[in-house]
């Protein structure tokens, strides 16, 4: 399993995927800001993960904390809540993983806890919710490899695998189960552009993997449909609305509709933390505009002329119509997505 994010006990280190295929280089938070930046510049990525890094910045910025009551404790934990929240809008586990560490708290200082004590709690709620991420998604690829047919080539866009999460992926997870059932999977990676997390984070994972992998460009997809070498598409998520609408990566909704018109399953897999019923449709999820730097250069290679202006919108929603069905860590759900999603229960 790759090694995403890990807690040392006195910092938190993570793969630096910006760096990723070309070197494995690690980086070591040793503040709940190193954290917080590590989050915002894309040092660890994907919904999940961003979840877990953040529980865990929580975690670490207390432990450093030098409060001697819990009441200055207390302030100095709204302010990192505050930090944390900040640093990406649209992925909700971002949100539910500072929500959790939230609750922790407060039962901790209801019982009346002391410092320490409290402490202790966060450093043992992050470490949980790290685990339990990593069965959730070891869950829900056993779920999704029931969809996945004996032979099958599988479409996929960005990297919903080990990277965007605690551990062994969300849609790559999908994959790996199917393949370690014995089924004959080869997927296509979109590249997705502009950071190109399909070809050099999925592509890598499943190249170690030893997954049959073939990397095309984003507009290649329409064409490999057409030419009948895809037979499904599974991709992740960064928050999924209570009627069914998907946020994912930029380019999502555009393969998502060439798969209707071509007839092929259309699946999104992700943890139940990443289902906000609190969000009523996509039309209501924020959508991150990044940086045009991100879209004009590759690396220190520049691309696009000086004085053309630039949109880089992170994400796109892809409407619930164009979705087969979601895949969870509790089961897969289908259309009408605004009642199966209702009555699975709540987020915890």
């Amino acid at each position: 399993m790759l090694p995403t994010i890990d807690w040392t006990g006195e910092t938190v280190v993570m793969i630096d995927q910006r760096k990723l295929p070309a070197s494995e280089v690690y980086v070591t938070c040793r503040t709940a800001q190193d954290v917080a930046k590590a989050i915002k510049t894309m040092v660890i990525r994907g919904a999940p993960a961003i979840g877990v890094a953040a529980a865990m910045g929580l975690a670490l910025g207390m432990r450093r904390s030098k409060a001697s009551g819990t009441k200055q404790f207390a302030t100095e934990f709204q302010k990192l809540c505050e930090l944390m929240a900040a640093t990406r809008p649209t992925a909700v586990n971002l949100f539910w993983a500072i929500d959790r560490m939230k609750q922790a708290f407060a039962e901790e200082a209801q019982r009346g806890a002391s410092v320490a004590e409290i402490s202790d709690r966060l450093m043992r709620e992050s470490h949980a919710i790290h685990d339990e991420d990593v069965q959730s998604c070891r869950t829900m690829g056993a779920h999704g490899a029931t969809l996945v047919p004996d032979t099958a080539r599988i479409l996929t866009h960005c990297n919903a695998g080990a990277l965007a999460t605690a551990g062994y992926g969300t849609a790559l997870g999908v994959i790996r189960a199917a393949a370690e059932q014995g089924k004959r999977v080869a997927v296509l990676a979109d590249e997705t552009r502009p950071f190109l997390q399909g070809a050099r984070l999925t592509a890598w994972e499943l190249v170690k993997d030893g997954i049959d992998t073939t990397v095309i460009t984003d507009n290649m997809a329409g064409t490999m449909m057409r030419l009948g070498d895809v037979d499904l598409v599974v991709v992740g998520a960064d928050r999924i609305a209570a009627n069914g609408d998907v946020a994912n990566k930029i380019g999502t909704y555009s393969v998502a509709v060439l798969a209707r018109e071509h007839g092929i399953p259309f699946y999104v897999a992700a943890p139940w933390s990443t289902i906000d019923l609190a969000t009523r449709d996509g039309d209501a999820i924020p959508i991150e505009e990044r940086t045009p730097r991100e879209v004009t250069h590759v690396g220190n290679t520049q691309l696009a002329p000086e004085g053309a202006r630039v949109r880089n919108p992170s994400f796109d929603v892809t409407p619930h119509k164009y979705i087969t069905a979601i895949i969870t860590e509790r089961g897969v759900y289908r259309a009408p997505f605004s009642e199966s999603l209702a009555n699975a229960g709540p987020r915890n």
